[in-house]
């Protein structure tokens, strides 16, 4: 083990941790978790999940603030053409 570029404490001992098993919670994991990959740009810019949250309620905001106008544009057109 090259302990130069080592980022475990010095006080935790490899041997005391015992054997990791591979994908062990992977089934339960992928079942229960609503976990998205964010593009790296996307992660520069929006750093936290707060951050991100944020950003796509208030996306989802504009969206329906933009149908509801529409909405009521097209309607409204059609009452004055009546």
């Amino acid at each position: 083990m090259n302990t130069d570029n080592d980022d475990m404490r010095s006080e935790y001992r490899l041997e005391d941790l015992g054997r990791g098993v591979r994908g062990k919670y992977f089934k339960q994991y992928s079942q229960g978790t609503n976990l998205v990959l964010l593009d790296d740009k996307v992660a520069k810019a929006f750093p936290t999940a707060e951050a991100v949250n944020e950003a796509l309620l208030g996306l989802l905001a504009l969206a329906e603030q933009s149908a509801r106008i529409t909405r009521r544009s097209s309607g409204h057109a059609k009452s004055h053409s009546a």
